[in-house]
């Protein structure tokens, strides 16, 4: 049986080491770049199971590595480790295609579990049946207000003018239009838009729903659709009959 495998990405030769002993000991073999061209090359020449990934190694911007990591094999699950916790940078690198993101100082046993978790998911996403492709004339639409929504082709226009969003913006306004008036709390919303609970930040969740109503509400400081429930999370609601906490 083949052995797991991990790419630590990771210029400081202390973390190298470190990190070396942490998955050599859950019986996991390593391949160490200390720079970007580096970790590209060792990718091409052998797939790893999994990439821990700090995002300043020399060489190549750690956000292009991700990006080229997943272009050139999607299912392999990425880690991203880094000392910046700003949560505008965790959203930018889960859209890239990272599948975690552990902040230094971290523990051992947490990244462990985490790039376990990374893997986890990815070969349950491999052994899944392939789903039917929708029927092209079956398109998913919600529409309200001045906005049409098709989820289907992954299309949304405001007043009839096209609006652009992220494929992540998609899915959370998609789990809120599929339950319209039920509140959602944003760990819900993390698990339900994400796919999983152990997302760094729920404030990931209200960074989204900002810009959702930047480009939907008529007037995003006084929302009508996207409403915040204080203290619970939010709910979507397509026809509001009165006035609406925001």
């Amino acid at each position: 049986m083949e052995m797991d495998s991990v790419l630590v990405v990771e210029d400081s030769l202390a973390m190298q080491k470190a990190l070396r002993r942490i998955f050599e000991a859950d019986a996991m073999t390593v391949r160490v770049a200390g720079d970007g061209i580096t970790a590209l090359e060792y990718f091409r020449e052998r797939t790893p199971s999994a990439v821990v990934l700090d995002l300043k190694v020399p060489g190549r911007p750690g956000k292009d590595l991700c990006r080229a990591f997943k272009s050139l094999v999607p299912q392999v699950p990425i880690v991203v480790v880094s000392a910046n916790s700003a949560v505008e940078d965790k959203v930018l690198l889960l859209e890239l295609g990272a599948d975690d993101y552990v902040t230094k100082p971290f523990s051992p046993k947490e990244l462990l579990a985490r790039v376990r978790r990374a893997m986890r998911r990815s070969d349950e996403q491999e052994q899944a049946p392939p789903q039917t492709p929708p029927d092209p004339g079956d398109h998913v639409i919600v529409r309200f207000s001045d906005v049409r929504v098709n989820f289907t082709a992954m299309e949304v226009s405001k007043s009839g003018r096209p609006v652009t969003m992220t494929a992540q913006e998609f899915k959370v306004l998609r789990y809120l239009t599929q339950s319209p008036g039920k509140v959602i709390s944003r760990e819900e919303l993390l698990n339900g838009a994400w796919g999983y609970q152990c997302y760094p930040t729920t404030r990931t969740v209200d960074n989204h729903i900002l810009r959702l109503r930047q480009k939907l509400e008529q007037d995003p400081a006084n929302p009508v659709h996207l409403l915040t429930m204080i203290g619970v999370g939010y709910k979507f609601v397509s026809a509001p009959t009165g006035p609406q906490e925001r």
